[in-house]
């Protein structure tokens, strides 16, 4: 069901960032021994099926828990897992459960690194985004309003986000390996800016 989905999004949401995010929850879950494993894939296989950068609902995430075997109770925990993983310009939810902090630091996981550049300029392609603009600041202190609706160059995006997430972290596997991906997003847009001047 949530391939389908997927399958519909551009390549930075599609089936294979759900099949990272799910990778990258296995490898915390090793570290994390209390945390229930079918709460953490369910939502990690969920999280997305209702981003609001692709529709306006809930319904695809709703529909879905309606249709599995899985307590009410059950169901609300997985949608509150959901709820805390958006970064919504810095205005998310708290992860309140070891649950939630796995989920979301899985998914900022694969925001950051190698495969966060590529899905960035794959979303920015996308939506028709500039490569980069000298002339546009970062953003602090957004709303989600301006967050999702202001179409800024793709480089912003990694000083308005991917540049912050890593102190973001909340488990300790997970900040272990955010530290590396997020010095190789320093040297990429180091090596972009010296590429762009003219310092070759």
């Amino acid at each position: 069901m949530v391939k389908d989905i997927y399958n519909q999004f551009d390549a930075s949401h599609d089936w294979q960032h759900i099949e990272r995010v799910m990778q990258n929850a296995k490898a915390i879950l090793k570290t994390e021994h209390s945390a229930d494993i079918e709460l953490v894939e369910l939502a990690v296989l969920l999280h997305d099926v209702s981003d609001s950068k692709y529709t306006d609902s809930k319904e695809n995430e709703l529909r879905i828990l309606q249709q599995l075997n899985i307590s009410e109770k059950r169901q609300q925990t997985i949608r509150e897992i959901i709820a805390s993983v958006s970064y919504n310009g810095g205005n998310q939810l708290e992860a309140t459960s070891i649950e939630a902090q796995i989920v979301r630091d899985a998914d900022r996981l694969d925001a950051i690194g190698a495969v966060g550049i590529a899905r960035t300029f794959a979303f920015g392609g996308a939506k028709g985004r500039k490569l980069y603009d000298d002339q546009e600041e970062a953003r602090h202190n957004m709303s989600v309003e301006d967050y999702r609706n202001k179409q800024t160059a793709s480089v912003t995006h990694f000083y308005e986000k991917l540049l912050l997430l890593k102190d973001l972290m909340t488990t300790e596997k997970g900040k272990q390996m955010a530290k590396e991906r997020h010095e190789f997003m320093v040297c990429f847009l180091k090596q972009l800016k010296n590429e762009r001047d003219g310092e070759l």
